[in-house]
């Protein structure tokens, strides 16, 4: 007689799965306000717009979704799940932000060989957390287990957020004119990009293990620099609008970097001027760049090379960015650039 078979033996615990729903919902439950109509386990999620358009005119619905990329398998490496939980939130959300939405849902997906509920629950505890910061409210989820799918010890993350925005105040780059500068706010390392070249950069080319301590990471090991979180700059951006600051565009600085970003919010027939001597980059930039004896430009387009916003509006605005700043004491603000006509692009100046 063959041996009886449940879903546990075919390589999904349900129990598991369901332990981790017990351990995430007091985190989950931070996030929310009035305005979400379900908890944890229904069919779907409520929320209540009443409040989040009022007022509004044209209220435009703004959405996103991204993943963190190879940034997941350093996350295992170190054993260290919180951060990437707060890394999606700040990835995806901030997507939206720069688009002048504020982001009110935030739903993910996390794929697992196998459930383990205290990985589950510190990867729910880091989004809750920036979701906290940023205000947005943790909706809802799913948590795979596909054995199938995904090899032992992998995990994939995935956000969705959706948020809203007066029609008349979307920040589409349109008004922008030859002359307008480019303003800086830093990042806070690789942020979720680039992690496929870091990987091979550290791990192959110059055998580093996680938690080596290169001398010029300042005494922190190899996981705190590369796991370093996103920089969530949904409150910052939301500071610098409500401050009445003139914003013309904003680009989140992800994957391609300043070279593929900033000109996705620069109208046709302008480009921009980045001058490379206002700042200096984290050094986890001049080691990868050392290790694998990588060109600028490719750097540029691969990193964000210590810049995570850029922000375009008039001439002679940083004092009054820096001001709006004042509560995110982590972050600066610098003169980057000008907006140039004739040209497309970005062009580099004082390499």
């Amino acid at each position: 007689m063959s041996a009886k078979i449940d879903y546990k033996s075919a390589g999904v615990d349900i129990e598991a799965g369901n332990e981790a729903v017990r351990r995430i919902k007091s985190h989950v439950a931070r996030t929310h306000s009035a305005a979400v109509l379900t908890g944890l386990g229904s069919f779907g999620t409520m929320f209540s717009l009443s409040d989040a358009i009022k007022g509004m005119i044209d209220p435009v619905m703004v959405q996103s979704t991204d993943g963190v990329g190879t940034k997941t398998k350093v996350t295992v490496m170190a054993g260290r799940y919180e951060a990437l939980g707060h890394d999606l939130v700040a990835a995806v959300a901030g997507d939206i932000a720069v688009m002048g939405a504020k982001p009110l849902t935030f739903l993910d997906y996390v794929g697992l060989h196998k459930t383990d509920p205290a990985v589950v629950e510190e990867l729910v505890r880091g989004m809750t957390a920036a979701c906290f910061d940023a205000g947005i409210a943790l909706v809802g989820g799913e948590t795979a287990e596909m054995p199938a799918v995904y090899a032992e010890g992998d995990l994939d993350v995935v956000g969705f957020v959706t948020g809203v925005v007066e029609r008349e105040k979307l920040l589409t780059g349109a008004g922008i004119v030859p002359g307008d500068a480019l303003y800086a706010i830093n990042s806070s390392g690789l942020h979720t990009n680039g992690f496929s070249l870091a990987r091979k950069l550290f791990f192959e080319i110059g055998g580093y293990a996680i938690d080596a301590t290169p001398e010029e990471f300042g005494g922190k090991s190899l996981a705190d620099v590369l796991l370093a979180p996103h920089a969530n700059y949904v409150a910052p951006i939301q500071s610098i609008l409500g401050a009445g600051i003139p914003v013309k565009g904003m680009a989140h600085i992800t994957g391609g970097g300043l070279v593929e970003n900033v000109p996705r919010i620069i109208p046709d027939g302008l480009g921009v001027v980045v001058d490379r001597a206002t700042w200096t980059p984290q050094p986890v930039f001049a080691t990868m760049q050392r290790l694998g004896d990588i060109d600028d430009l490719e750097m540029h387009r691969t990193f964000n090379m210590g810049v995570g916003l850029v922000i375009v509006a008039p001439a002679g605005l940083q004092d009054d960015l820096a001001a709006a700043l004042g509560d995110f004491p982590a972050l600066r603000v610098w003169e980057l650039g000008r907006v140039e006509a004739g040209t497309t692009g970005v062009r580099f100046s004082g390499v």
